[in-house]
């Protein structure tokens, strides 16, 4: 069983992302931001586990970062807390987290010598996981420095207006309906457009420039 799942964890930790941008749609607002947000998070751990199953160091590490923001996680509903501390600690252990899975994800990528389905999706998840990255950056800048950015505490809840921006940003839309205003959101702004036209430029080319020589071959043997 174990096996099969290792040989899926690209498409499952996938999946577990696409719950985690998208669970708005399922659930208002107030309990997506609350607990379905952190919830749907702590799947997704669940699933980068299993992608650095094979890597025991970050496999630990991974395992850590979900111990320590479900303590958090559970504090926070029994205590019905919401301490500045505690969620700082816990969207950098996210951080940590997302930052390790996408340099592994772009590694796998990187090193796969054919192009399949399961790299397509590994690829795609390496994109959206540094959304996620710079989801983490831009709302922890908010909530250390409130204000750093124009629009957060309107139209929505922070933690759907942080990953908004990021994506945005990251796509390189830019509507103009949320606006980095400190020096650190502006340069968090600089620095997700930049590496999402990195990731798009370097190591998507190096995956289609793979999967061209592929066909390349299978059409020469036929």
């Amino acid at each position: 069983m174990m096996d099969n799942l290792f040989l899926n964890r690209y498409k499952i930790f996938f999946f577990s992302q696409i719950a985690v941008l998208f669970g708005s749609l399922l659930f208002p607002s107030i309990f997506i931001n609350d607990l379905v947000s952190t919830i749907l998070f702590q799947i997704n751990l669940l699933a980068g586990i299993l992608l650095l199953s094979k890597k025991k160091k970050l496999m630990w590490f991974s395992i850590s970062v979900l111990i320590i923001t479900t303590v958090i996680l559970t504090s926070n509903i029994i205590k019905n807390e919401n301490g500045l501390m505690f969620n700082f600690i816990k969207m950098s252990a996210y951080f940590l987290f997302y930052a390790l899975v996408t340099v592994e994800l772009i590694k796998q990528v990187w090193k796969s010598s054919v192009v399949n389905g399961n790299v397509i999706i590994g690829l795609i998840s390496g994109y959206i996981s540094v959304g996620l990255l710079g989801f983490f950056i831009c709302i922890s800048i908010e909530m250390i420095s409130p204000g750093s950015f124009l629009g957060f505490t309107e139209g929505g809840t922070l933690t759907e207006n942080a990953m908004y921006y990021s994506y945005i940003t990251l796509l390189t839309i830019g509507y103009g309906d949320l606006l980095p205003v400190s020096s650190a959101a502006k340069n968090a702004a600089i620095l997700i457009g930049l590496t999402g036209q990195i990731y798009l430029v370097v190591i998507t080319a190096i995956v289609i420039g793979k999967y061209i020589g592929q066909a390349k071959i299978v059409n020469k043997d036929q």
